[in-house]
Order: C-alpha cells, then structure tokens, then sequence
C-alpha cells in the first residue's frame, strides 16, 4: 500500500510542478508560496477532521512537536526555494535539481537514521545525480 501512496504523491508532485509554473506567472513567488501554503493547510486540516483524529493533538509528545515543527520549517524554507527556482527557471531544469532531494535523503537517512545504504541505494544515488547532471546541462 505505501508504494501506491509513493506513486500518487509523485504523479501530484508532477502536477505541482506544472500548475505552480503557470500559477506563478506574473506573481511574486513568495506571495504564491503563501497562497498555497494556506490551500495545504485547509485540506490538511480538513482531512484531520474527516477522520475524526483531532483529539490525537493531546497526545503528541514534546519530541514530536519539536521534529514537525522543524520539519515545517525546512517544508516552507524548501517551498519558497522552488517557487522561487520555478519563477526564474525552467521547470524542466528546477524539477530535476529539486528530485536531489532523494540522494540527500538517502544519506541523511543513513547518517541520521542509521538505515541501511546499500549497494544498490549507492547506484541508485550515481544514477540520479547523473540523469540530474545531464538533464540540466
């Protein structure tokens, strides 16, 4: 099941992609930036309510809330970056820079999480960083 979730939060980052390239023409990327952040929140928050797990707040531990608001502090530091790359940019070199994200993960994965890096994790970082080289080159 998770590879089905994988698969569709890629084809909706495709999506993002294409739609925000041309959402962006002629605004300020940190004002779409903005703009979108709130669409997120309200469909975030909107399916916290549909599933009924708003009363899990509570038990959210001091760890927890330390790492996700972290981590939404690099989601909106990553956003306005690529909003910005997009603006400026070609999305079909933006996109390919960005999806680096996946070797840096990788070895952060490893050297924070302590996942396994195997071989076939190094030849797929080689590979990504080199389809990356030469489609922006």
């Amino acid at each position: 099941m998770w590879l089905l979730f994988a698969l569709l939060s890629a084809v909706f980052a495709a999506l993002t992609s294409i739609l925000a390239k041309i959402g962006i023409e002629g605004v300020n990327s940190n004002l779409a930036t903005a703009i979108r952040t709130v669409i997120v929140v309200l469909m975030a928050w909107g399916m916290v309510f549909l599933t009924n797990t708003q009363s899990g707040i509570t038990d959210i531990s001091k760890k927890s809330w330390l790492f996700l608001i972290l981590s939404g502090l690099a989601t909106g530091a990553s956003w306005l970056c690529y909003y910005r790359a997009l603006q400026i940019g070609d999305a079909s070199k933006v996109v390919p820079v960005d999806k680096l994200s996946v070797v840096i993960t990788l070895i952060l994965a490893f050297i924070f999480l302590h996942e396994e890096f195997t071989v076939r994790s190094l030849i797929g970082c080689v590979l990504i960083g080199a389809g990356t080289l030469i489609m922006v080159i």
